[in-house]
């Protein structure tokens, strides 16, 4: 259902009608509880929902709205309403950057650092200044400065650490999402084009390419899958998930450079075009591994936590 849902609406302008039809399917807040207007869905179901819209190419504050910004207020006890929200940290200086699509969303969520803790704060975009900016795809990434400060609901740093960690894995869901996506536009390519009277496909070269595209999307998307699976069984508590997290992100960040390099490669210059569809998939993945935490941090995290454990300790740091 879903893919269909998307193939009706691929590459529309019209961002507004898809998600008025996404909202009457139940899918804008599939994973809200009942009570609260929700689907009652899980993030297995959100995983997929986000993947169908990637290999589509449609651009959707589905995540940001349901698994971050309503996740939240119902974490706090806040009402969430039909708004289309999305979800910004402040910084020191009054203003949250990168937040995405709050210049479409209708509210704002906003988290702010405190003295004694974090307080959120769930904001009408008509009271917060907004800055538009965009990522290498055009997707809003946009400045929202806050003049006054209007207290807000106080937070647990458990729960916003949760946020930090859903955040990252969004992320490393839709660069999978993509990086399989671009695997399959060129297997499909390199079959079906000849060269010298036969498939690119059986050239040895290409072979290679093919296959460790293969292998780093297929590396990538177990490593996410297992963050995932061990998310979901502990409810975002496990003690190791924020290393799970690192290590799905760090992978799916390495496998972009060699998917999008391999896959350009093989589609040769129709691959460069605006009219071919791999464009949607490569810089898409290019986008989304340096938000939410970049490929470097993510390494560094791995990196300190390899060192913290020792030579004695490190086999059970990676297989717990």
């Amino acid at each position: 259902m879903m893919d269909g849902v998307f193939a009706q609406h691929s590459r529309e302008r019209d961002h507004q009608k898809l998600w008025e039809h996404l909202d009457e399917l139940g899918l804008v807040r599939l994973t809200g509880p009942e009570s609260s207007g929700g689907s009652g869905a899980g993030w297995p179901e959100a995983a997929a929902l986000l993947a169908a819209a990637v290999r589509h190419g449609v651009r959707v504050p589905l995540a940001e709205h349901d698994l971050l910004a309503c996740w939240l207020l119902d974490a706090a006890g806040l009402s969430v309403d039909d708004a289309r929200r999305t979800v910004g940290v402040v910084g020191a200086d009054g203003a949250a950057r990168a937040v995405p699509w709050a210049s479409q969303a209708q509210r704002v969520v906003l988290v702010t650092r405190r003295a004694d803790g974090y307080s959120i704060a769930d904001r009408d975009v008509e009271d917060v200044a907004i800055t538009r900016g965009a990522n290498m795809i055009g997707e809003p990434r946009d400045t929202v400065a806050v003049d006054d400060d209007a207290g807000g609901t106080t937070v647990s740093a458990v729960l916003i650490e949760q946020l930090r960690l859903k955040s990252a894995l969004v992320r490393g869901i839709q660069v999978c999402a993509a990086l399989d996506s671009a695997l399959d536009s060129a297997i499909k390519h390199t079959t079906s084009r000849e060269q010298f009277g036969r498939p690119l496909a059986k050239f040895q070269a290409v072979q290679h390419l093919i296959a460790d595209m293969a292998a780093e999307a297929a590396l990538a998307r177990t490593a996410t899958e297992a963050a995932l699976l061990a998310a979901v069984e502990a409810d975002w508590s496990a003690p190791q998930l924020g290393f799970l997290v690192a290590v799905a992100r760090s992978c799916a960040g390495h496998a972009a450079s060699v998917v999008v390099r391999n896959a350009h490669q093989v589609h040769g210059a129709i691959g460069t075009t605006e009219e071919h569809r791999l464009h949607e998939y490569t810089r898409a993945a290019l986008a989304w591994r340096s938000e939410f935490g970049t490929v470097g941090e993510f390494d560094e995290q791995l990196t300190r936590a390899a060192v913290a454990a020792g030579p004695g300790a490190l086999w059970q740091t990676i297989c717990p």
